[in-house]
């Protein structure tokens, strides 16, 4: 048994701050951004809640699909930036969609949490404990950043992300989907969020040490998924990686040794939604026709922990 990916939404928060507004907060310019880091603006929730966005995202994986709320067993949630620690954001999800028959929790591994929740649900699904999952991405960064603090406020934004896995036969899972996952919790001190603090918590990250990581590690684990999968790189259609920034992706790209237009980029408009932008990023694709059966795409993130996770998929 293997999970298929049968449905895809997104939701992004209508309010848009582009690098020129962000500039009147702190200190930095849209050149300096832009030149940086890619980005061009960020989407930010006024009103919204993370368990609000992840509804809606989810709403729309579910029209998608064609399949009907009941007919969920699982949601899983990733997300670490929810405003309330229980009831989980799952839970609230499960309420606000109808999805009576399910169960579910919230994954916490910051921008690696969707691809680990993605091969969490999978293995449920191989085991056969379930036969559909909801899987979401959903962050509020925009409430655990530092306004004052130009290395890491102009990095982030607000949005969420879904997929619908359904079980479907297969002779061999493993050709179908292979997963990979590392921790380097010695490391963990480069990207922090504390709480339990009298000040209000934010992220506090070392830019270059959090950079040269990722340029390091995402490569090493999109080879050690080829190996594992003996799938050459040449056969990949698309490399759908966590959007920090574009330096990375590049980077990431220039490593693998595959031409930059095998990595599609939206980190332009929506800036780093964490453990949002790779559905939101799929949804996309999947909207615009991109992704069509058959085809061999590999899933990549990084993140605090230090944690870095990546699945090869056939869509």
């Amino acid at each position: 048994m293997i999970g298929r990916i049968c449905g895809t939404g997104s939701y992004i928060p209508s309010h848009r701050m582009d690098n020129v507004e962000l500039s009147s907060l702190v200190d930095t310019s849209d050149e300096w951004i832009r030149e940086r880091t890619g980005i061009q603006s960020r989407h930010l929730a006024k009103q919204e809640t993370v368990s609000f966005m992840a509804a809606k995202a989810a709403e729309e994986a579910l029209a998608d699909s064609g399949l009907k709320a009941e007919e969920i067993d699982l949601i899983l949630v990733a997300t670490s930036s929810s405003e309330t620690v229980f009831p989980n954001t799952s839970c609230e999800v499960q309420k606000a969609i109808g999805a009576v028959h399910a169960w579910g929790y919230d994954l916490n591994a910051a921008c690696s949490g969707f691809i680990l929740a993605l091969n969490t649900a999978q293995s449920y699904i191989r085991s056969g404990l379930v036969k559909t999952a909801l899987v979401i991405g959903a962050e509020k960064m925009s409430r655990i950043v530092d306004w004052k603090d130009r290395g890491t406020c102009i990095l982030f934004g607000d949005g969420a992300g879904a997929v619908v896995l359904r079980g479907e036969e297969s002779e061999s899972a493993e050709a179908v989907y292979t997963a990979m996952a590392h921790s380097a919790g010695d490391k963990g001190e480069a990207l922090t969020l504390q709480y339990g603090t009298e000040e209000t918590p934010v992220i506090r990250m070392d830019g270059q040490a959090v950079f040269k990581f990722a340029v390091r590690k995402v490569p090493e684990i999109i080879e050690e998924m080829l190996k594992k999968a003996d799938v050459s790189r040449e056969d990949v259609d698309y490399f759908v990686l966590h959007q920090a920034n574009r330096r990375i992706i590049e980077a990431a790209a220039k490593r693998v040794g595959v031409e930059i237009e095998k990595f599609p980029m939206n980190l332009g408009e929506y800036a780093n939604t964490s453990a949002a932008s790779v559905p939101i990023l799929l949804n996309e694709m999947n909207r615009d026709g991109k992704l069509k059966r058959g085809q061999k795409i590999i899933l990549a993130g990084f993140g605090a922990g230090l944690t870095w996770a990546g699945c090869l998929m056939e869509w």
